[in-house]
């Protein structure tokens, strides 16, 4: 290897990101014109949302009447056929959720006389942010493996059913973008970069205003911010005055934030619903929920429904949960996983490159514990309500491509050395043509 052939490298991810990014771009597009209207979960109650903010200003409130459990299935069943569309919008029963989403969605739509089009290219454009936020995050924890960067960029933007998800009109875009950013910025704090705390309380603050499930980063950004303080104190035996005063400024702009959400919450809801959730649950009080179908169909059955249905929607199942992938799709995407599953195993040796300090150790942990907690967030959701869709596992969606393509690029070291830096992106990158192959054979059964 010549002296120049990291230049080149460095170079050469540069453009292959970029060439990534312009593939997701035009994959997603494929995805928002070919996917019928209203064929992704909850679309037309996110849209409606849009609307009224659009059209009356901020908030709506969720009350009786914005949830019909049997219009819904009318609907679904019939795949949303145009003569029964007449009573669309009157699902309303996203209209708890926080506004931030909505409201910068809200000029799209009034540009755009409602195009459902132009909005779903709105949850595109922050869909790229989120691709970019994964190759930042395996950059700050592998500056000198681009190629597990790039991998974990790769499956995040061709991931068929997170396409799925980031071609239609809904929050999770946004609050996937907020919770990669606040990850990204994370590490990098813990392994000494200078990134202000204040900017992790208003990122925070503004996760808490887009959508409930980026909680979490309530607890994972004290967690940085203690590991940050404990390594210092190693090294210096600092006091306990520089984490106090840290906690501080990270508290005071996330309150700030979103304790105006809080307020009007409870203002409309009354007291404890600050988050609008007890409101949603009354109205949606015929929807399934978990403890009556243990109570009918026993453990067994609940866990069985459960792992399979969460592992299918995970990687595609189109549609209202209508259409999953076809048998031999799921064995060819659950032998990538395996062989990543592997990697990482095969790769334990190494692990002391990865971990040579305390600081990367730390930075390490911190992408586990965001994956882990991710987890135990939809399983607490499923504590309630039947909600068996892998994508409300996505807030860790970062920190599991990463893994995966971890394990994708020890493979490449044990066999091949150094050689074919590029060999794990390119192979993550075979899910684009599997995309291709979705749209067009897939995606148009979901057609009235």
């Amino acid at each position: 290897m010549t002296a120049s052939s990291p230049d080149r490298n460095v170079r050469a991810a540069r453009w292959l990101l970029l060439a990534l990014l312009l593939v997701y771009g035009v994959l997603a597009v494929g995805f928002v014109l070919r996917t019928p209207a209203w064929q992704a979960p909850d679309e037309p109650a996110h849209y409606n949302y849009v609307a009224q903010v659009a059209e009356n200003g901020c908030c709506p409130v969720i009350e009786p009447g914005d949830w019909d459990q049997a219009y819904l299935s009318e609907l679904t069943t019939a795949q949303f056929a145009p003569d029964l569309l007449d009573e669309i919008t009157t699902l309303e029963y996203e209209d708890h959720q926080p506004p931030l989403y909505y409201l910068l969605a809200a000029p799209v739509y009034a540009a755009s006389s409602g195009s459902l089009t132009a909005l779903r290219l709105v949850s595109v454009l922050f869909g790229a942010g989120v691709v970019v936020c994964a190759y930042g995050v395996g950059r700050a924890l592998l500056p000198e493996r681009r190629a597990v960067a790039l991998a974990a960029a790769a499956f995040v933007a061709f991931l068929p059913q997170h396409l799925a998800v980031l071609a239609s009109v809904n929050n999770d875009s946004l609050a996937e973008l907020i919770v990669g950013l606040t990850i990204w910025l994370l590490i990098l704090y813990v392994k000494g970069r200078d990134v202000p705390v204040w900017l992790f309380g208003l990122l925070v603050g503004v996760g808490l205003l887009t959508k409930m499930n980026t909680i979490f980063l309530v607890g994972l950004v004290p967690v940085g911010l203690f590991l940050r303080w404990w390594l210092a104190r190693r090294r210096d035996h600092a006091s306990l005055l520089p984490l106090a005063r840290a906690l501080a400024l990270f508290a005071l702009p996330a309150l700030a934030l979103a304790g105006v959400w809080w307020l009007r919450n409870i203002g409309v809801y009354g007291w404890p619903d600050l988050f609008g959730l007890g409101a949603h649950n009354v109205v949606v009080a015929d929807q399934r929920r978990t403890a009556d179908m243990i109570a009918v169909e026993g453990w067994g059955a609940y866990l069985g429904m459960a792992l399979y249905q969460t592992y299918n929607s995970f990687w595609g199942q189109f549609g209202w949960m209508a259409y999953p992938l076809q048998p031999w799709m799921y064995v060819l995407l659950t032998a990538l996983l395996g062989v990543a599953a592997l990697g990482l195993l095969l790769g334990l040796r190494r692990l002391r490159g990865a971990l040579a300090s305390p600081a990367q150790v730390a930075a390490w942990g911190l992408l586990v514990l965001a994956l882990l907690v991710a987890f135990a967030q939809f399983v607490y959701y499923n504590t309630e309500f039947l909600q068996f869709q892998g994508r409300y596992l996505y807030p860790g969606l970062i920190s599991f491509a990463i893994l995966l393509a971890l394990g994708l690029d020890n493979w490449r070291r044990v066999l091949l050395g150094e050689r074919l830096w590029w060999l794990a992106p390119a192979v993550v990158a075979l899910l684009a043509p599997f995309d291709l192959y979705l749209l067009w054979r897939v995606i148009p059964l979901l057609n009235p």
